[in-house]
């Protein structure tokens, strides 16, 4: 009875994790075509099956590598849409922040691209700063698209948390000779490698 409950939770979690990864492509039709209060909406429903999957999956103790790399794409798909809503619909905010935008596509740049290197492929980390950050970023995005204006307050936290998660992904990178999934952080690394040469 167990196994075919966890089968089950592993089927849901990781549906509603692909709803992410098929939404974008869907999301940025209804942006080229003005359908901003329904884009609005479901950008919503995209950034609230982050928190629903996430909690499932810890429910009923569901990993796996499929799991996790669905839902880093998912999370960085449906991010990639709302800076893209953001340019269109808010272009004067983009052009008054595009120093930062351009510092964290840089770190964003740097991070992929080492790990490409290191490992041949992305990281799957998923780190507890990574959360964190996805959190200020939904936060931040959804509520740009129900008022009038950005709140700066949530970008600059958004944005410095950001920062912070890709300058300790890049960290990770170099202190992991492995890929790994399911990274706390770094402070859990040095940690789990300090009892290792103990």
């Amino acid at each position: 009875m167990k196994k075919d409950t966890h089968k089950q939770a592993w089927y849901i979690i990781n549906g509603v994790t692909l709803y992410r990864v098929v939404a974008a492509p869907f999301l940025l039709v209804l942006i080229y075509t003005g359908q901003y209060t329904i884009f609005r909406w479901l950008l919503a429903v995209s950034f609230f099956t982050d928190l629903i999957d996430g909690f499932l999956a810890r429910k009923y103790k569901v990993t796996s590598i499929l799991g996790t790399r669905l839902d880093s794409i998912g999370d960085d798909l449906t991010v990639l849409v709302g800076v893209i809503a953001l340019f269109v619909t808010k272009p004067e905010f983009i052009k008054e922040q595009k120093f930062i935008f351009i510092l964290l596509l840089l770190l964003f740049l740097a991070q992929i691209s080492y790990a490409f290197i290191r490992y041949r492929k992305m990281t799957n980390f998923h780190t507890r700063l990574a959360k964190t950050a996805a959190l200020s970023q939904g936060t931040f995005l959804i509520l740009s698209f129900f008022t009038a204006e950005p709140n700066l307050i949530l970008f600059y936290a958004a944005a410095i948390i950001t920062m912070l998660e890709l300058i300790e992904e890049i960290i990770l990178v170099k202190l992991l000779p492995d890929w790994e999934t399911n990274v706390k952080g770094i402070y859990w690394v040095l940690k789990k490698k300090k009892q290792a040469d103990q």
